[in-house]
């Protein structure tokens, strides 16, 4: 099914219709230290059910068994095995570089020196080491020194692998800096574009694949850039979730790389089926008992007073939303009917 201009649908809850979700974890399952309200309960019964959990981060401060160990410590049981992060990604691609036990400078966390070590790299802290390429992803203790240590080494020369772009991450406290802002310190101070490992670029997806196994897989996360465009990117289905980054002011404006092929507010979604939108023969598009179309400009609603889900609303809106851009290559106006729905 994959991303398309209108939201799919399932008549099974997601849990039954795939056998593995792939899911982001800041803004997802967490955000900070705390698990996202229904998350636990929801993985609980997916799993239950048969589902298996995998859990997919560009974030690669962080080993797979620390993670695993915030994970179980929320309530949600996990192993080092059913973590993928892109710190794992970029030290396959830094592998591929350079010859058997190089050393590597790292711009990061443990989860970068821990991904180099399983491919059998030296992880370094300085030019002066002779490290033979450098790897950046995100950690908050990353510094000047440090950003400077790593545009010494890419300008002069040495392969530059980025972990991932994510320009912000969710914080307990809100929005923060993510490695993105960090990447494009060094990419700024040395004129050099890094080769990037995270989603929503392919060696991120090879990764996932390759460690879970997935043969129905589906693509769980709160990001429109990162997450559904990967999934669109991979060729497979994609959850967007409304607990983390992504507005649904954001997703009408979507082009087709970010358009998710279902959409709920939480980890829920995936025990629910999801509803169809049709087109109707005026050119609008209905969810159930919800109809919307564009009229002078605007994007408007009928029906949305009755419906019982206002994301029913959201989908048909995002169908009129996304027919019209892919028309006239430019958005329509959506806050009134947005309102309507309560968001």
């Amino acid at each position: 099914m994959t991303t398309a201009q209108i939201p799919g649908h399932s008549d099974q809850p997601l849990a039954m219709a795939y056998d593995t979700a792939l899911l982001d974890l800041d803004g997802v399952v967490y955000a900070g230290a705390a698990a996202i309200d229904h998350a636990v309960e929801a993985l609980d019964a997916a799993r239950s059910g048969g589902m298996r959990l995998a859990y997919v981060t560009n974030n690669a401060s962080r080993p797979p068994r620390v993670v695993a160990e915030h994970l179980t410590s929320l309530g949600v049981p996990a192993e080092p095995a059913d973590v993928i992060n892109s710190a794992q990604a970029a030290a396959r691609l830094v592998a591929e570089k350079v010859p058997a036990g190089s050393k590597v400078l790292v711009i990061g966390g443990a989860g970068l020196v821990e991904a180099l070590a399983e491919r059998g790299l030296v992880a370094v802290e300085s030019l002066a080491d002779g490290p033979a390429a450098v790897v950046q992803g995100f950690d908050p203790s990353v510094g000047w020194a440090r950003l400077a240590e790593a545009s010494y080494a890419v300008a002069a020369g040495l392969p530059w692998v980025a972990s991932n772009l994510d320009m912000t991450v969710p914080t307990a406290r809100g929005i923060a800096p993510g490695n993105g802002t960090l990447v494009a310190a060094v990419r700024v101070a040395t004129g050099v574009e890094p080769e990037v490992a995270g989603k929503p670029l392919p060696p991120m997806h090879r990764e996932t694949v390759l460690r879970t196994g997935a043969k129905r897989p589906l693509v769980v996360g709160d990001r429109l850039d990162t997450d559904i465009e990967g999934a669109h990117n991979g060729g497979v289905d994609s959850l967007l979730v409304f607990t983390g980054v992504t507005t649904p002011a954001q997703l009408l404006t979507a082009p087709l790389p970010h358009r998710p092929t279902y959409l709920a507010a939480d980890l829920r979604g995936l025990l629910e089926p999801h509803p169809e939108v049709t087109a109707l023969p005026d050119g609008g598009f209905a969810c159930r008992g919800v109809r919307a179309g564009v009229l002078d400009g605007e994007l408007r609603l009928d029906g949305a007073s009755s419906a019982g889900d206002r994301f029913d609303g959201l989908r048909a809106l995002c169908a009129a939303a996304w027919a019209a851009l892919d028309r006239d290559g430019e958005p329509v106006d959506g806050r009134k009917a947005l309102a309507e729905l309560g968001f």
